[in-house]
């Protein structure tokens, strides 16, 4: 199995009653609360966290980035990759991911990827998303445009990456008159590529038809079932077979060595859900175009009180159904089993520490994690037959081989 860590990296440290008061934090909560002296201090504690992460047996670290909200400090993902690339030595660097429609020239981020790929001597996944409704508004791009943008970006990158230049490429959102990269990826044909989501029925169709492993993101078990029903169909009809190694699960999960302890910091989770001050405003998270009719209904009818939030259920539904795991590592790996045993992913991501759980506390959760959580899943997954995409050295895309591995990686 291939086995991930990750946090939003939240700001942490901002007048909370401030945003309560405004009620909604992502995009319009005025950056005078924004504490540059506590910011600095909190991207330096992550560093050092990420580097236990690899110390305690953590195979990849994985990042993400978000705008104009205090539940993630992180503005540009490939930073702290950069950062990653050269102070780490075994993990791979999974950025889950760039937000492709907000990029306005994605032959400068092919070259980016390319050379924290070849700092990190090949260690690279490169992951694209959509990005969230909010950051088309915070960046001016066009909502309606999103997934026309998304798709285009990523044919630019894809052709940078592999085709011999210089060659012209006009699309419909970019136009360039000379591709002819000099920085290309050091892994071939290209890095490999994995889509995160939720729920959104056309980004899995899309990773099926191209190949690339789908990374649910805290979905709950019985609708996570239906994600990999739809992909594998997809893929079947695609030609290639679909199964563990393109199945990808973010997991939400504390552990402390106390129940008490674990359960209290594993409320901090519910930030992005909105029970404290993580949620944009529903109007603003899901702008017209974006998503589909029926999703877009289901926030405005929020946004006017006449249902319940779309985003999540209640902390203590989430922890019932698993969306949210919380305890000792001797109460979560059961969990973890059922979670693997029903829903069979090869890729799975700890979502492990969120809001204000301590610095303390947080080396603790990933010190357990790895002395005691880790070993157990990994005996899990063999039992199960749940091989990494780099052990099974499933391929990067339908289009294109796998990588080959750089020389000296084991």
């Amino acid at each position: 199995m291939h086995l991930m860590y990750f946090t939003e990296q939240p700001m942490s440290a901002y007048d909370e009653k401030a945003g309560l008061d405004f009620g909604a934090t992502a995009l319009m909560f005025s950056n005078k609360y924004f504490d540059p002296v506590a910011g600095s201090r909190l991207y330096n504690e992550y560093l050092e966290q990420y580097k236990l992460a690899e110390e305690v047996g953590f195979d990849g670290i994985m990042l993400n980035e978000h705008h104009n909200a205090p539940f993630c400090m992180q503005a540009k993902c490939n930073v702290f990759a950069s950062i990653l690339a050269a102070m780490t030595k075994r993990v791979k660097i999974v950025l889950l991911g760039n937000p492709l429609p907000l990029a306005e020239d994605p032959l400068r981020l092919a070259e980016e990827l390319a050379m924290i790929d070849m700092v990190s001597k090949g260690r690279l996944v490169s992951g694209f998303v959509r990005g969230g409704g909010q950051e088309q508004l915070a960046t001016g791009v066009n909502p309606a445009y999103n997934r026309e943008r998304f798709e285009e970006a990523h044919e630019v990158i894809i052709k940078a990456w592999t085709e011999t230049g210089p060659f012209r490429f006009e699309g419909t959102h970019y136009h360039h008159r000379v591709i002819n990269p000099w920085a290309v990826p050091l892994q071939k044909p290209h890095p490999r590529v994995w889509i995160p989501g939720v729920l959104s029925k056309e980004t899995i169709i899309w990773a099926a038809k191209v190949g690339y492993p789908y990374i649910a993101l805290s979905t709950e078990i019985e609708a996570t079932k239906k994600i990999w029903e739809l992909y594998d169909k997809v893929a079947a009809e695609n030609g290639h077979s679909g199964g563990p190694e393109f199945r990808g699960y973010l997991q939400r999960m504390h552990v402390a060595e106390t129940e008490e302890k674990a359960l209290a910091n594993a409320r901090q989770f519910m930030w992005m859900q909105g029970e404290f001050t993580g949620l944009a405003h529903p109007v603003w998270s899901s702008p017209s175009g974006y998503f589909s009719p029926a999703m877009r209904k289901a926030f405005v009818e929020y946004a006017v009180g006449r249902r319940s939030n779309p985003r999540g259920a209640a902390f203590e539904d989430q922890l019932k159904n698993q969306q949210i795991i919380a305890g000792t590592p001797k109460s979560v790996i059961p969990k973890l089993r059922r979670l693997l045993e029903e829903t069979r992913p090869s890729i799975i991501g700890f979502w492990a520490n969120d809001g204000f759980v301590s610095a303390q506390d947080t080396r603790t959760c990933i010190r357990l994690l790895g002395e005691e959580v880790l070993p157990a899943v990994r005996e899990i997954g063999k039992e199960l037959g749940l091989w990494s995409p780099f052990e099974a050295n499933a391929p990067t895309s339908r289009a294109f081989p796998a990588p080959a591995r750089p020389a000296g990686e084991v």
